[in-house]
């Protein structure tokens, strides 16, 4: 019952105002909590032979934690913004320990030794490295002291993953528009925020060149076929949300009302995605799906206020809705949805 009457505080507080030193010590807590959690662990390794065979943090000293290498890139990106948004947090020294003991210059390189591996180019392609780029940006953006040398140890890694996009994204012949982390529209969303705030134009012209080439021409992205059983990403809306940057506001609007007549109605109703365990890692995944929606509409009424200011009260639903998964207590969700509803949350306001 404490921890119920707690929950419902938690809920009803955060959606009261803003958000609250309380409430971000709170969701400090869970990436926190599997930072340096080595297991459980889910690793995405192909093996040549037996001498590859090691423990995670053998292979991912610096992203080793969070059940899986992504999910711990996220977990660092979420004290990271929580530190810039917060000069009080809770926990912050310890924090700061955390992120100096990860992310050191030895232990990137290493991470960058597993990268340059002939048979793992495309490790966390592109899903892990668009993560990777927003935490980028998030320690380069920070006033806080020791955020400059992480910031400059994890660049190694950063300019490697840069090479990758630009080198791959033009064999990509065909955008992949799942709801899970292949999708490539999200995929070049945080990269193109990096490469706008690194002022680096033939990334941008990259990202801008095979956006268009892979999305200019769609029309009536099918809104009701989300979602599907386990998606955490909205394939329409986060290619709304990549074109939404790419292009102007003179290319972008015509674009939108071909591609998503609907949701340019004021009338546009979308429900909300049900999970029916939340102890199962891969339905849980639904409650990512309403944070992304939620994300992108929130960037819609941001950018164009007085033409979307209709959907506030759909994507406030979103995020309502799913905030609950991540105070639940399973670590299904526990060890990524903070970072998906701190994104949201981020967007929003």
């Amino acid at each position: 019952m404490k921890y119920f009457l707690f929950f419902i505080f938690f809920v009803n507080q955060f959606f009261a105002q803003e958000l609250t030193l309380e409430q971000a010590n709170h969701l400090a807590t869970l990436p926190i909590k599997c930072l340096q959690q080595e297991y459980p662990n889910k690793l995405n390794q192909l093996l040549k032979d037996d001498f590859e065979l090691a423990s995670p943090k053998a292979l991912h000293p610096a992203f080793y934690g969070c059940f899986d290498w992504h999910s711990s890139v996220h977990g660092h990106w979420s004290l990271m913004y929580l530190l810039n948004s917060f000069n009080n947090l809770e926990n912050r020294e310890l924090i700061i320990q955390k992120l100096q003991t990860n992310l050191s210059k030895e232990n990137i390189e290493q991470e960058i030794l597993y990268f340059e591996k002939p048979h793992e180019k495309s490790f966390e392609r592109t899903y892990g490295w668009n993560w990777l780029l927003k935490l980028q940006l998030e320690l380069e953006q920070s006033k806080e002291p020791f955020a400059k040398p992480l910031s400059e140890n994890l660049k190694p890694l950063t300019n490697l993953l840069i090479e990758r996009y630009i080198e791959f994204l033009p064999k990509l012949l065909y955008p992949i528009r799942v709801g899970t982390h292949s999708n490539t529209a999200f995929g070049l969303t945080n990269a193109w925020d990096y490469a706008v705030f690194s002022n680096n134009v033939v990334f941008q012209n990259v990202i801008k060149e095979n956006a268009l080439r892979m999305y200019g021409t769609d029309e009536n992205c099918p809104f009701t076929w989300e979602p599907s059983g386990t998606d955490f990403l909205s394939p329409c809306m986060e290619e709304i949300g990549l074109m939404q940057r790419v292009l102007s506001e003179k290319e972008f609007l015509p674009w939108l009302e071909k591609f998503a007549p609907h949701l340019c109605k004021k009338n546009f109703e979308w429900e909300t995605a049900k999970v029916s365990d939340r102890t199962d890692g891969h339905l849980v995944h639904l409650d990512g799906l309403n944070f992304s929606r939620a994300w992108n509409l929130y960037a819609l009424i941001k950018q164009y206020p007085k033409k979307f200011s209709y959907l506030k009260k759909i994507a406030d639903a979103h995020l309502q809705f799913s905030l609950p998964s991540v105070v639940d207590g399973n670590y299904e969700g526990e060890h990524w949805l903070a970072s998906f509803a701190l994104r949201a949350f981020g967007v929003k306001n």
